[in-house]
């Protein structure tokens, strides 16, 4: 028989308003998807370089804010944005500014869906062990190790990497630092693809994103993710040794 949730299980609509408002942008911008398009870069990249090379120091740190926004509000264009960042700043600024950046806004939602529902899912976890308790203490066993792996493997989205460990009550800290050097691999791909851009802009063409799925860019990708799930690997062999 379940237990009725308890006052400090049940989210209440003041820790929920964070997400709801995520939640209500994230659905505006599905409607205004096409002002994040590769197009409207290319239509727009005159009046960007303008606005960079009147001021630099502003446009860093508007492209900055602008980021740190798609981001918290799981807003479409991510990509887009950091091809903006690479035609814009480079590779250097440009790589660091948006891990900075994507790290900043993965955190704001991870914050506002922790307070929002990972607490009371904690306390109903604890109060009716089942698969999802589970799992979430199976994370904790390997925390870095899975979420490094949730960043680096590609077919992950992002949005899901940064909503599913605040509900499986990941640690801070632990979120921030494998978010920040667990996207730094793909982040410099689209980065360095985006510094080339204005030779595509050039020839009027698309750029190849596929690029992250080239084996001489996702060899190493994988290697990685190799090294990251070993920790995880070796705990289970030590588990079954032990049995």
């Amino acid at each position: 028989m379940t237990r009725p949730m308890t006052p400090a299980q049940t989210p209440n609509w003041r820790r929920l308003s964070p997400l709801l408002i995520i939640a209500l942008v994230a659905a505006a911008g599905f409607f205004w998807r096409d002002a994040f398009s590769f197009q409207t870069l290319a239509d727009n990249r005159e009046r960007l370089i303008a606005w960079r090379d009147a001021s630099y120091g502003l446009a860093v740190a508007g492209y900055m804010l602008a980021y740190v926004a798609v981001v918290a509000f799981s807003l479409p264009g991510a990509t887009v944005m950091t091809l903006a960042g690479g035609f814009l700043f480079g590779l250097i600024p440009g790589a660091p500014v948006i891990v900075i950046s994507a790290t900043i806004g993965a955190t704001l939602i991870f914050l506002a869906a922790r307070t929002g529902l990972g607490d009371a899912l904690q306390a109903r976890m604890d109060a009716n062990p089942g698969t999802m308790s589970r799992i979430r203490d199976g994370l904790r066993e390997n925390e870095v190790s899975y979420l490094l792996l949730m960043r680096l493997v590609p077919a992950i989205p992002f949005f899901v990497a940064n909503l599913a460990p605040a509900l499986l009550g990941v640690r801070l800290r632990n979120f921030v630092l494998t978010t920040f050097f667990g996207i730094m691999p793909g982040t410099v791909v689209y980065t360095w693809v985006g510094a080339g851009l204005s030779g595509v802009f050039a020839r009027d063409e698309t750029p190849d994103l596929g690029i992250l799925f080239e084996w001489q860019v996702l060899g190493p990708i994988l290697a990685l993710c190799a090294l990251s799930a070993l920790p995880i690997l070796l705990k289970t062999i030590r588990k079954r040794g032990k049995g």
